[in-house]
């Protein structure tokens, strides 16, 4: 058991058909509470985010050194549609780690890519019940890409083990034609690996394995 608390920030979009707004800017089909991918025309991670449908309004949880390229990057994007975005990550904390970790009364609870997310009140004052440390060996051992390590501006979902968020038959998005582009051909450039100590450009670096994108071109 346990869980990691995620340097995250909280978006709460408000308006007319926000999943199909979102869905139309992102790697995945948004239909309902996923994980996706923003990115660059150049498919370059913009974000990374969680999608969670909140009654009529959607919130998007993401890294959150990311957030003002995320919020310009959907800003931009609005033109005249009624779609409005609100900051509320100072009401919540974020964490991330396995399921069934007991939580307050109050938490939101949704499955991410990276594994079960739990959305407290901050007023509740919950702890994390895993150090860095032990968040970090258990990404190594289940290989999870994670923000700021393997997830970076730098890179394209599929070069860091996000090929999953990354929907095959979806179109008409924001880096779909380099990504899509990218597949047919089979040229990647990297993938996510796990190898023994020491590694070389290791992205994530543990006790006995490390994480590293492998270049595989």
């Amino acid at each position: 058991m346990g869980m990691a608390r995620h340097e995250a920030y909280t978006l709460l979009l408000q308006g007319e058909h926000i999943l199909e707004f979102i869905n139309g800017l992102s790697t995945n089909l948004v239909t309902g509470p996923c994980t996706t991918v923003f990115t660059s025309r150049a498919a370059q991670i913009v974000d990374v985010c969680e999608v969670i449908p909140v009654g009529e309004n959607v919130a998007l949880v993401g890294f959150h050194p990311q957030k003002n390229q995320l919020i310009k990057h959907l800003s931009d994007r609005i033109l005249g549609q009624p779609i409005s975005i609100s900051d509320i990550s100072d009401l919540n904390d974020v964490f991330i780690g396995l399921p069934d970790e007991p939580h307050p009364s109050g938490t939101t609870v949704h499955q991410s890519h990276f594994g079960t997310m739990y959305i407290i009140p901050k007023k509740l004052e919950q702890e994390p019940t895993w150090t860095e440390d032990e968040w970090t060996e258990h990404r190594i051992a289940n290989m999870v890409p994670f923000y700021g390590h393997e997830i970076t501006s730098k890179v394209h979902p599929l070069a860091c083990g996000l090929g999953d968020l990354v929907h095959p038959q979806k179109g008409c998005y924001v880096g779909q034609e380099v990504l899509t582009r990218m597949r047919s051909r089979g040229k990647l450039g990297r993938r996510l690996s796990r190898v023994e100590n020491h590694a070389e450009n290791a992205t994530t670096v543990g006790t006995s394995h490390s994480l590293v994108l492998e270049r595989i071109q």
